[in-house]
């Protein structure tokens, strides 16, 4: 019998400001190790580098990759849009500065048979290329950064809360109306956790990787992880019992520091023990994250943790109620079959 030819892939890339890395980003797609068709939908949006230059280049160069606009900019806006333009039975998502390792997703293809879930996905590899992005990166792979969550850090294969971008089975995201586009954070985690509250398995494997850029600076950086915890307080708002004691250990330490100091300051300098003992912490949990590295990287490691939890714990707590009100509101299906 000939051997049956696997099924067809779509792949979904919002993308908006990455003409860093958009074209390697492409190339890491479309020379993947895949033996069946393979699509691209590049969903633009309202960019003011040369991304939009980039990716008709992209589409000239390439039958096989094809955009689609996304006037409002937002990542679960621009998902939805490239998943009602693509075609095909399995879809991946990709990032505009996610490079996909070369057998991503011939692995990827062959675990959703194995397994039966709904999405599988893998480790999210930070890879730094200066020395702000390398000392970001190791904090972000470190368990003292991320605390346990396997797609940063690693780890057995098996069921999962929620993995880094993901590779589906079409069906699930059409019978959950694709990404809630009120979520312009932590969208993965709520789509994922929707699959799993109908009965799906969602799957992580270490076989599966995604080099991942970190953001360039300190301020860029601190916004991405207010955002989140931002948006993971949402999360917690809308779907009951999703929070657990890892998300929130930075709100924690936020209000812990911040009574420290306040307390150290006007009462007894005792109190300064907390920020004290947190930042003598930091910078001890900052070597053996940093072991390989540049002097220069591994000394901003410590600014970098810092950076993530303080501004995901500030996010969690400056959350504002209003944003749950607003994506109670919003549910509707995004994506029809």
């Amino acid at each position: 019998m000939p051997e049956q030819q696997p099924p067809a892939v779509s792949v979904i890339m919002p993308v908006l400001n990455e003409e860093r890395h958009l074209r390697t980003a492409v190339r890491h797609i479309l020379e993947q190790d895949y033996a069946g068709e393979l699509e691209v939908v590049i969903a633009l949006g309202p960019s003011t580098d040369r991304t939009d230059e980039i990716a008709a280049e992209l589409v000239r160069e390439d039958p096989r990759v094809h955009t689609v606009p996304n006037p409002t900019g937002r990542t679960p806006a621009a998902l939805n849009a490239a998943i009602k333009a693509s075609r095909h039975p399995v879809v991946v998502r990709v990032d505009g500065h996610g490079m996909l390792s070369p057998d991503y997703i011939k692995t990827a293809v062959r675990l959703l048979d194995e397994t039966g879930a709904q999405n599988v996905g893998g480790i999210m590899h930070a890879e730094g290329e200066n020395d702000w992005e390398h000392a970001v990166a190791a904090a972000m792979t470190s368990r003292i950064g991320v605390g346990n969550a396997a797609f940063h850090t690693g780890g057995e294969a098996g069921p999962a809360e929620t993995v880094y971008l993901g590779v589906f089975r079409r069906q699930a995201l059409e019978q959950q109306g694709g990404y809630n586009e009120e979520f312009i954070r932590a969208q993965d985690w709520e789509l994922n956790f929707r699959i799993r509250e109908a009965g799906g398995l969602i799957w992580f494997s270490p076989e599966l990787k995604v080099s991942y850029r970190p953001r360039p600076s300190v301020r860029a950086l601190a916004k991405q992880y207010k955002d989140y915890g931002r948006w993971r307080h949402v999360v917690a708002r809308f779907h009951k019992g999703s929070i657990n004691l890892r998300y929130l250990a930075p709100p924690t330490a936020v209000v812990a520091i911040a009574a420290g100091l306040v307390v150290g300051a006007a009462v007894t300098p005792w109190a300064l023990v907390v920020p004290g003992g947190y930042l003598a912490a930091i910078v001890a949990g900052s070597v053996p994250a940093g072991r390989g590295l540049p002097l220069r990287a591994r000394a901003q490691i410590p600014v970098a943790l810092a950076t993530m939890h303080m501004s995901w714990g500030f996010g969690f707590l400056t959350s504002p109620r209003s944003l749950a009100k607003r994506v109670i509101a919003s549910r509707r299906p995004a994506v029809r079959a």
